[in-house]
């Protein structure tokens, strides 16, 4: 704001800055409060109907983890088969990859010679069919990685650094790669930074790509700094649930599956011909949406595997998901209405993946209101049966309703199907007691995520927009 703006322009500055958390501290204490004043048969009403979607998404989840039982074991065959076997005697003519390490240089400068040394050594794929481009933008020189990183490039022919000029974004940097000239990439593929593949990762990507069945390819992704902190062994163990399961057993369900920002593998003309929009957050399912809707077809692929880190601290995890909680709003309020009409090219246009997007993108904003309001009806619960009628009634009908432990049974059935299986698929990383731990957090944990995505539905309402690359460490 310019200095000029005056003592009134900073006062409504600061009050607009400020709009979101006093509209989300209306909504807690309002929820709370309207729940202790309504008669007891409306409380009951509003209950049963909160209760009851949340019991059907519980039910929707764990029939998704079901679904995944199937092309988890048929994906742990095959890379056992290939491990066993080998690839060297197949005579393939491997398509050219283009792989792009996209870096924030002032939050990755500690790791990203290490990644890149990886990308070189560890990827099992032929030398003179894969290209390492390191798309980077910095707001001031770093030294002595920008050196090292170009010493690379010229000791290696595979290597191609790229600092991207007046960049502000993941996708500046993407763009400005997909318009350099001399790209042989049939396949480019997208990795932040952080990210090892798994060696043979990227041969999993060429064989399924020379089907000509798929255009985009959306591999697994995985924690690897679990040990570091309480909050990374969370986000490992969920996103042991999220990419280990829920992926694959919604792209059973639903048809189709969708690029989620990194370990993602794009025909390499379509990616040109979208490119990324870099007012989106989350520029990545924008762009996702963008291919459903052109009528690309997407997989998720579970053998395609990269290991990446978590946040560390709270504050990191909260900024991180606040970024792409509001990225999804965003995403729901462009592209719903045009995605469902058409619907995935790989359900056949058909209904299944419509409704599969309904839930994707409408459902799953509405639902974060579901699952805070049955908080807030708990907590009116607290304050008004406890005193009243004890301690004993209140559990004897969880939360004062007399069908609330049937529905909580079945909700912890669900959980403790998609947990078991989220076991058996667990990462290399990921123990099964971080598992358990997060299943026993589950409704904390996600209670938190609800209410940093209804917060982000305020920012959208005041148009906040920021983007907040995450920090990234060499531990």
């Amino acid at each position: 704001m310019s200095p000029r703006a005056g003592p009134l322009g900073r006062l409504s500055a600061f009050v607009w800055e400020w709009t979101p958390i006093i509209m989300l501290s209306s909504y807690i204490c309002g929820s709370i409060f309207l729940y202790i004043l309504f008669p007891p048969i409306v409380h009951e009403v509003i209950w049963y109907i909160f209760a009851g979607l949340q019991t059907l998404t519980s039910l929707s989840v764990s029939t998704e983890a079901m679904q995944s039982i199937r092309p988890s074991i048929k994906a742990r065959r095959e890379m056992r088969k290939a491990e066993k076997e080998g690839w060297e005697k197949e005579d393939i003519a491997w398509p050219h990859i283009d792989v792009v390490l996209v870096a924030y240089l002032p939050n990755e400068q500690e790791i990203i010679m290490r990644q890149v040394r990886y990308a070189l050594t560890k990827i099992d794929y032929p030398h003179d069919k894969l290209t390492v481009n390191v798309a980077y933008n910095t707001p001031r020189p770093i030294e002595p990685v920008e050196t090292e990183l170009r010493e690379l490039e010229n000791h290696h022919s595979n290597v191609r650094v790229i600092s991207v000029p007046n960049s502000t974004s993941k996708a500046d940097n993407i763009n400005y790669f997909l318009t350099l000239p001399n790209c042989k990439g049939e396949i480019v593929t997208l990795y932040d930074t952080d990210h090892f593949a798994e060696p043979q990762a990227l041969r999993w990507v060429a064989k399924r790509f020379m089907t000509g069945e798929v255009d985009i390819i959306q591999g697994r992704c995985c924690i690897y700094n679990y040990d570091q902190t309480w909050i990374t062994r969370l986000i490992a163990a969920e996103f042991d649930m999220i990419y280990g399961v829920m992926h694959s057993g919604r792209a059973e369900v639903q048809g189709y599956g969708f690029f989620g920002g990194s370990n993602g593998h794009w025909n390499a003309s379509l990616l040109r011909t979208l490119g990324m929009q870099k007012h989106m957050l989350t520029e990545d399912i924008d762009s996702s949406m963008r291919a459903i809707i052109s009528g690309a077809r997407i997989e998720y692929d579970l053998r395609v595997l990269s290991y990446e880190l978590a946040p560390e601290t709270l504050p990191a995890f909260t900024k991180q998901r606040l970024r792409w909680a509001q990225g999804w709003t965003q995403v729901a309020l462009r592209h719903f209405t045009p995605a469902f009409k058409r619907g995935a090219y790989s359900d056949g246009n058909g209904w299944r993946s419509r409704l599969g997007l309904l839930q994707l993108l409408i459902y799953r904003e509405v639902y974060f209101y579901v699952n805070t309001q049955l908080l807030f009806i708990l907590i009116s619960g607290i304050l008004t049966t406890l005193p009243t009628r004890g301690i004993d009634v209140f559990f004897k009908n969880f939360g004062g309703f007399a069908l609330a432990m049937w529905a909580l049974g079945i909700n912890l059935i669900c959980l403790f199907v998609t947990a078991s299986i989220t076991m058996r698929n667990h990462s290399h990383f990921t123990r099964p007691l971080g598992i358990i731990a997060f299943s026993l957090l589950t409704p904390f944990y996600y209670s938190y995520v609800s209410l940093m995505a209804i917060f982000c539905h305020f920012r959208q309402f005041t148009r906040f927009q920021k983007w907040n690359p995450t920090a990234r460490r060499n531990k």
